[in-house]
């Protein structure tokens, strides 16, 4: 007969009825654990410079269309991102932008731009892609927080723009520039560190707009 049949007596089978009435005790408080759990709490940030200052001289006879803000893949996502050391980084689960930044950057771009009245005319990104003398292409390399040297953390943003012809069968690019700020943060947590990507993105802008006046652009 098999020793586990229903043959067996009530006190042989108490151990079993025991062991049994611990699982489910175990399990039950388990479970109610893991439902009075709260679930974690994202938080969001968005990327909103200060516009640049309006250009005192004459804007260019030639309108612009921001066109596409491509972000290197590292950094593409809306999770923030932490360089611990030379070799490592680390993604924040608990803190991301609101939006993708190529799209938060694009419309940046776009709205510095038109602030600064060097061009005669603004399209803004999504724009018609035949629209605009020229269009503003950049790529975004590096959007981090750098966290390597604890006591001086920093809000890092390096963008390359390229400026072509609209139109063109071939187009060239007339005119490219990097910039890249490393700003200072000022404060811990992730509100100061968007505090300093905004104060580096500020910066950045500032330059492009300056530099766009000041290029010999051919007709």
């Amino acid at each position: 007969m098999n020793p586990s049949s229903p043959g067996l007596s009530p006190r042989a089978r108490l151990p079993r009825v025991l062991a049994a009435i611990v699982f489910f005790a175990v399990a039950a408080t388990l479970a109610s654990c893991s439902l009075s759990r709260p679930t974690p709490v994202k938080r969001m940030f968005l990327l909103e410079p200060t516009a640049p200052a309006a250009s005192t001289g004459t804007p260019k006879a030639e309108s612009v269309r921001v066109g596409v803000i491509n972000v290197a893949a590292p950094f593409r996502g809306k999770i923030f991102v932490y360089r611990e050391s030379d070799l490592r980084y680390e993604a924040d689960y608990y803190d991301e932008f609101f939006i993708s930044p190529a799209i938060m950057i694009s419309d940046a771009t776009a709205k510095a731009l038109a602030a600064s009245n060097v061009f005669r005319r603004v399209v803004p990104f999504g724009g018609a892609s035949t629209e605009g003398d020229y269009t503003l292409d950049g790529f975004v390399s590096e959007i981090y927080a750098d966290t390597r040297n604890a006591a001086a953390p920093a809000a890092v943003i390096t963008i390359t723009y390229y400026l072509t012809p609209t139109n063109a069968i071939n187009p060239a690019v007339v005119w490219a520039h990097e910039y890249r700020q490393q700003a200072k943060v000022s404060g811990a947590g992730a509100e100061a560190m968007a505090r300093g990507w905004n104060d580096a993105l500020t910066a950045i802008l500032a330059e492009l707009t300056r530099d766009l006046a000041a290029a010999q652009l051919p007709k």
